[in-house]
């Protein structure tokens, strides 16, 4: 964003400030604050606000970009060093973002975020209710304002997890604590709720995948596949022109000969090879674990998921995002299914900017695909659209376009 152009977005969010209803965290007093100014200037952090007519006050009059609080309790938030807080719990959360799942096109902009709302709703629906036994009384569903969605949860009896603790849950959600030969015996699969049931499910969607490349070997569509198999697991199975290796290759080809479809399909994995093959066989296991696992967003500093990270700020519900002008919204969790008919729509109702005077932008990405309310426009670089203020703010704020002066 030119320099110009964020002080009249600093103006319009100090008036949103002024007047929106701002959410209460419970135990304001005991959580850290970070607020990250506009321009370049680095954030304020260790601030502490004891209710949310001072914290409004200081939206007002000292407007950031965005707004964080901190996820842990501290005895006193204001120290500078980590060690002098006095840490005394933490909530537990789920960050979901677009920019952390492979074969997402970050561009089309709808898309991305109905993809990402399915992936949090199964993350509720398929592991942290059944596996885990999570209650929705203690749990808060937002939107980040940008690319995702969170899940706050706040049981009482979870507070005082640590880091090794927290991390065994994303263990069990990603797939890396589970050995896939208990879902199966000698007499074939076993009937199962949690992940074996998932193994089942997952050695499916992974056969018909496998079958869709070898009957379009060489097509755009097959390649597409077969990238976002390799992008699945971080690059393992991937040369470094980017071409599967010969394990994966050779996985493909297994699946060409007669009767190991069918043998796999009862769980005999042992049919992809053993021994010096045995490889072939693990690259497939691995590959069920990826499709059935949750991706879940990392954090900066530590390279580990957010729901590790004890000491983790996360933007606070009501603010407005800096990289977008939309509103961080919370919502039912039964709106994220994407079987609800009035499933939550993000690109309408966390829009907060009325439609204002017209302005004309000249677009400075490649290709796009941006929708603002019942509007949807397609983005070309050097495009010059002319749009009102609550579309005109979303791209200016991404950096996708800028005021055309010409």
């Amino acid at each position: 964003m030119a320099s110009s152009d964020w002080a009249q977005y600093a103006l319009k969010f100090g008036e949103y400030y002024r007047n929106a209803e701002l959410w209460n965290p419970p135990r304001i007093r005991m959580r850290e604050w970070m607020l990250a100014p506009f321009g370049s200037n680095k954030p304020l952090r260790h601030k502490s606000f004891d209710s949310v007519t001072n914290l409004r006050e200081f939206l007002v009059n000292r407007t950031p970009a965005s707004v964080f609080y901190s996820t842990a309790y501290w005895n006193d938030p204001n120290q500078l060093k980590m060690s002098d807080k006095g840490w005394k719990g933490a909530d537990l959360i789920f960050d979901l973002d677009g920019d952390h799942l492979p074969q997402i096109n970050p561009y089309n902009f709808p898309e991305m975020l109905e993809i990402i709302r399915e992936y949090a709703w199964n993350l509720w629906n398929d592991f942290l209710q059944p596996d885990f036994g999570f209650n929705k009384k203690y749990l808060q569903v937002t939107f980040s304002g940008h690319r995702g969605f969170h899940l706050h949860y706040r049981d009482p009896n979870i507070f005082h997890l640590d880091s090794s603790a927290r991390r065994e849950l994303v263990n069990h959600i990603r797939g890396n604590s589970v050995d896939v030969n208990k879902a199966r015996n000698d007499q074939g699969w076993v009937e199962a709720n949690g992940w074996p049931k998932r193994v089942v499910e997952g050695c499916k969607n992974l056969i018909e995948k496998i079958e869709f490349i070898n009957n379009n070997e060489g097509s755009k569509e097959a390649n597409n596949e077969i990238n976002s198999l390799l992008e699945s697991l971080g690059g393992k199975y991937t040369l470094k022109n980017n071409k599967p290796n010969k394990v994966f290759n050779d996985m493909l080809y297994k699946f060409k000969q007669d009767g190991v479809k069918e043998h796999v399909l009862t769980g005999k994995f042992h049919r992809l090879g053993t021994g010096k093959f045995k490889p072939i066989q693990d690259a497939f296991e691995e590959l069920i674990k990826a499709d059935q696992s949750i991706i879940l967003s990392k954090s900066g500093e530590t390279d580990e998921p957010v729901t590790v990270d004890v000491r983790r700020v996360i933007r606070y519900p009501t603010s407005l995002h800096g990289k977008s002008g939309l509103k961080v919204t919370e919502f039912p969790l039964e709106r994220l299914d994407p079987e609800n008919k009035n499933k939550f729509d993000p690109l309408t109702e966390a829009v907060v900017f009325g439609r204002g005077k017209s302005v004309k932008l000249e677009i400075m990405i490649d290709d796009g695909n941006i929708r603002i309310k019942d509007k949807e426009y397609e983005l070309e670089n050097g495009k010059i659209i002319e749009v009102y203020e609550d579309v005109a703010s979303f791209l200016i704020l991404k950096n996708w376009a800028r005021i055309n002066k010409g």
